[in-house]
């Protein structure tokens, strides 16, 4: 499907039909969220797609049983993590290092520069010390204002994480078929049921299917650009 096309087509579907979607439509979609864009390449997502029937159920209930989560053939869980990112600087630095073309820079980065961007001490403790830093640091130069405390961390990763997503709910409509991004949840019980630990957020729920004509409820709604765009 053509990409504007794709762009176009994609609807929060909120009720699919009986028809199965087979598995490798959910695969490609997952493959396509993890080349999406991110922070640093520390790609601090996780996808859970939930295939066990009794795991299956106990999410659509936490999905608030809405027609988008039990009509689902398939759901996947969307998860952003704060706690990830020593291990993968760690992969990141034994892949460049393997590269003699590697430049130190790119070695200073990961080994030094984040580290200092994603760790926050114990009880925020490093992240009051590199705000306080940030602070004065402001006052003689263009200065990145953060992330400093874990939850701005957690900022940072779930944005990431929605990137992903956009990209794995494209990849369903490319391939013919529907999905709905859902907020609408109770995170504790599906952190619960994914054994997520407080390190972890839900970002979203996405149900897959064939879309239904009844699980579209209107012609897509927005409001003049005017509104959202400027150029300055």
């Amino acid at each position: 499907m053509e990409f504007f096309e794709a762009v176009k087509k994609r609807r929060s579907v909120r009720r699919f039909t009986q028809t199965q979607v087979p598995d490798s439509v959910v695969v490609n979609a997952i493959d396509a969220a993890l080349i999406a864009p991110n922070s640093s390449n520390m790609q601090p997502w996780e996808f859970y797609w939930v295939k066990a029937p009794e795991k299956m159920a106990l999410l659509k209930k936490a999905c608030l049983s809405q027609p988008a989560a039990t009509t689902a053939q398939h759901l996947v869980v969307a998860v952003s993590r704060v706690d990830t990112w020593k291990r993968n600087c760690k992969m990141m630095v034994e892949l460049l290092s393997k590269n003699p073309k590697t430049p130190k820079s790119a070695l200073d980065y990961y080994q030094k520069i984040v580290p200092l961007v994603y760790a926050t001490g114990p009880f925020n403790l490093l992240g009051l010390i590199k705000k306080i830093i940030i602070f004065w640091g402001g006052f003689f130069r263009p200065t990145p204002r953060g992330p400093s405390f874990k939850h701005e961390v957690f900022e940072v990763v779930t944005k990431t994480t929605a990137l992903a997503c956009e990209n794995l709910m494209l990849a369903v409509v490319a391939q013919g078929y529907s999905c709905c991004p859902m907020e609408g949840f109770d995170e504790k019980l599906v952190k619960k049921l994914l054994k997520l630990n407080c390190n972890s957020h839900v970002v979203m729920v996405i149900g897959i299917g064939e879309g239904d004509s009844s699980g579209i409820y209107g012609p897509q709604i927005r409001f003049d650009k005017k509104y959202f765009v400027f150029e300055v």
